[in-house]
């Protein structure tokens, strides 16, 4: 996590944890086993950003633990704890990780805990894991962003439909679908959408405009939820049953983890 910097944050958490404790990584961890060997007091310490939680309950089949789960931020972008807006050193966060969303991407199904993006947002992903490979240098999202939004990402024509209700948009850049309401690193998306909502929903988002200029002008809105006003651009519909379609695939990315080749995806809340 963090850009390949998980490990010496794990070293700054460590000193703060007062019990004894034992440090593991997720990596080619079977946490199934790892999770059923536990004793019934014994606590989960997650030491990461918003994919780790996603790896995490992925791997317990989206069933969340009986044992106290703790987040220590540790992420890139760390839009979880943006949303919820809690800032204590250890975060407990069950109550977050049941009753999650999910995502059926190219046949297979995911859990997410933020959103699920798609269109520039993907790409935007599948060109940071690009570079990823190649530096550990800090990722400039929003400079990948403007420059797919100005030279690389091509709009596409899509089909949404929420709750049985199908609706066809031109010149489409993104379409996300969100679980909470921030993801890449600070993003708005959505600014109403309630994770704890006892009527349990999702808030897709589509983002549309004919020109590229007009596209990059309304985007930095997005930071502060303020897109929202821009009624000729932006969309948001809020549902339990979400499919969206492009007319040519691109990237999707659930929770900042990219898939490639995505013609549609559909989320149940």
């Amino acid at each position: 996590s963090n850009n390949k910097r998980g490990e010496k944050r794990l070293k700054e958490v460590e000193p703060l944890i007062k019990e004894e404790f034992k440090s593991v990584s997720l990596i080619n961890l079977n946490l199934k086993e790892f999770v059923a060997s536990l004793n019934e007091e014994d606590e989960i310490i997650l030491v990461g950003g918003d994919g780790t939680i996603n790896v995490f309950i992925n791997s317990l089949d989206g069933k969340c633990p009986k044992n106290n789960v703790y987040l220590a931020q540790g992420g890139t972008g760390n839009d979880f704890l943006k949303d919820i807006d809690i800032k204590d050193d250890f975060v407990l966060i069950n109550k977050y990780l049941v009753n999650l969303p999910k995502v059926t991407v190219n046949g297979k199904t995911y859990f997410f805990i933020n959103g699920v993006g798609y269109g520039i947002d993907g790409y935007c992903c599948e060109v940071a894991d690009e570079l990823k490979k190649k530096s550990d240098k800090d990722i400039n999202y929003t400079g990948i962003a403007i420059k797919g939004i100005l030279f690389h990402f091509k709009k596409r024509s899509a089909k949404v439909t929420i709750d049985g209700v199908t609706k066809e948009y031109k010149n489409v850049w993104l379409s996300p679908t969100m679980n909470g309401r921030f993801y890449g690193g600070g993003m708005m998306v959505a600014p109403t959408q309630d994770r704890l909502a006892k009527d349990k929903y999702v808030t897709n988002m589509v983002y549309q405009a004919r020109s590229r200029l007009s596209a990059l002008m309304a985007f930095p809105s997005i930071f502060k939820g303020e897109h929202v006003k821009k009624t000729k651009i932006v969309t948001l519909t809020k549902g339990k049953v979400i499919e969206v379609e492009f007319s040519k695939p691109c990237a999707l990315q659930i929770d900042g983890e990219t898939i490639l080749n995505v013609s549609s995806y559909r989320v149940e809340a």
